[in-house]
């Protein structure tokens, strides 16, 4: 990548809204904030390579009409504001390879959430690298790489939004989007410090899939705050008409700005049936033991009780091999592919008949079985993952079968609520003694993101989590303020 990029030489905003502000009052260029990140990225990109595809030259083009529009006065909500997209998602001009080998085809239009972003005003500086169609909880991969965590480079930041999260927590961006088939926004959040939601299913839309991974993938933002992360949700929220799933809509934006009524809440770290070994990291449930904590003090009542989760690992298998399938037919070498995927597909193609039918059938009897706590509670929390991140490589000479007993090992909590389709809010629970960050996760009914996000940043506000930035933070541009957390904070 080329930029005629260097170090800003002024103090310039961080965050997503304070951008947005910033840019609306005059007070900074697009231009500015747009070489500010692409600089950052150039930097950054030997050491973390958070990005898949950089678009420098298209990014700056568009700051500048940005900067045309603003000074003629018109407004919109991330008018300007450099942000970043997964690479599941199509942005016209560019190929959507979702962590694959191989040439893909440039995209003729934007996808539903990028056509949204720009509407907003948004400008998006790149994709972001993710593992072969999303299936790991790490981002690595014979395409692209090892995408790195700033908080420690040994360590992977998750996946399989990974690139994403590396991107937003290193202050390449201020948000992005990623998405979430089995905690792959939920995951890399939690290991990287930040906040991650995954909306209720279909919030925001898949076009041009009428739904991803036969309903259980779907798109959500990482950003620093709730507020970013609810102002990114507010913006790309929306139906196509082609959709499968077109919730009721929901603004969750004013909700990160007021208290939550008294809440009561299910503190939960029981995993659903896998039939695979699951061991809770004692760092792990220390961290969320002392959120709950937190919640108490802050005035809800929080009782340990654990949701019925009954046969919902046996429903999320068919959907998600099926959808490993349908995405594997679209690439152009298969041979390229990872043995993992290949063999993901074979099974998916044995499980895509009368086994999926009756996965997706079962869905109204789980709503009803795991949605029983929620006559009691208000919301439930648990650990987001089990384990802080491994260390890059751990999983990258398994097995397929080892793969998945190995990363269902740290990662049982989150994939239930993508069966269900169901909100969920990861948020910083703190570090484990070696400085690995870990989260807990909030888990609603559907389309509770509104109590979520309002629970989410009354806890934001106690923990203020969003002042520590990882050492790798501000690389490109003016340096960050770093405060680093003792061995064993929580918040």
């Amino acid at each position: 990548m080329e930029t005629r990029c260097g170090p800003v030489s002024r103090s310039l905003p961080q965050g997503l809204a304070e951008q947005a502000r910033a840019l609306a009052r005059g007070e900074v260029s697009s231009r500015e904030l747009v070489e500010r990140s692409l600089a950052r990225i150039e930097a950054a990109q030997p050491t973390l390579n958070a990005f898949r595809r950089i678009r420098a030259e298209a990014a700056l083009a568009e700051a500048d009409a940005a900067d045309r529009r603003l000074a003629a006065g018109e407004r919109a909500p991330l008018l300007g504001v450099p942000v970043a997209v997964k690479d599941d998602m199509d942005v016209a001009g560019e190929p959507t390879a979702f962590g694959c080998p191989g040439e893909f085809p440039v995209k003729a239009e934007d996808g539903e959430a990028a056509r949204r972003l720009r509407a907003a005003g948004a400008v998006i500086v790149g994709k972001t690298n993710t593992p072969e169609l999303g299936q790991w909880p790490f981002t690595e991969g014979p395409a692209f790489g090892d995408t790195r965590n700033p908080w420690n480079t040994g360590h992977t930041p998750g996946g399989s939004s990974g690139g994403t999260a590396a991107a937003v927590a290193a202050g390449l961006v201020p948000a992005a989007l990623g998405s979430d088939g089995a905690g792959s926004v939920r995951i890399p959040a939690a290991w990287t410090h930040l906040v991650g939601i995954k909306p209720q299913r279909g919030r925001i839309s898949t076009w041009p899939e009428a739904e991803a991974f036969n309903g259980i993938t779907g798109i959500g933002p990482l950003a620093r705050t709730v507020a970013d992360a609810a102002l990114l949700l507010d913006v790309t929220s929306g139906s196509h008409p082609g959709d499968r799933h077109q919730p009721p809509a929901v603004s969750v934006l004013p909700a990160a700005e007021r208290e939550p009524r008294r809440l009561r809440i299910a503190l939960s770290y029981r995993t659903a049936f896998t039939g695979t070994p699951k061991s809770l990291h004692p760092e792990v449930r220390s961290a969320v033991a002392g959120i709950a904590e937190r919640l108490a003090a802050l005035g809800h009542e929080v009782l340990e009780e654990d949701p019925r989760y009954g046969p919902v690992g046996l429903t999320f298998v068919p959907r998600a091999t099926a959808g490993v399938r349908e995405w594997a037919a679209r690439v152009p070498d298969p041979a390229l592919l990872d043995p993992r995927t290949r063999s993901a597909a074979r099974l998916g193609r044995l499980l895509g008949g009368g086994p999926l039918r009756l996965a997706r059938s079962a869905e109204a009897r789980l709503h009803a079985r795991v949605g029983e706590i929620f006559h009691r509670f208000d919301a439930v929390l648990t650990p987001t993952t089990a384990t802080p991140p491994p260390a890059i490589g751990a999983m990258a000479s398994l097995s397929g079968w080892h793969t998945d007993r190995t990363m269902i090992g740290h990662c049982p909590y989150a994939w239930p609520w993508n069966v269900l389709g169901w909100p969920g809010i990861s948020v910083p629970a703190g570090f484990t003694g070696d400085g690995l960050p870990v989260g807990a996760q909030l888990l609603g009914p559907a389309n509770s993101e509104p109590l979520l996000v309002s629970l989410a940043a009354q806890l934001e506000a106690d923990q203020r989590w969003y002042e520590r930035w990882p050492s790798l933070a501000g690389l490109g541009g003016e340096a960050l303020v770093e405060r680093r957390p003792e061995a064993g904070s929580v918040g």
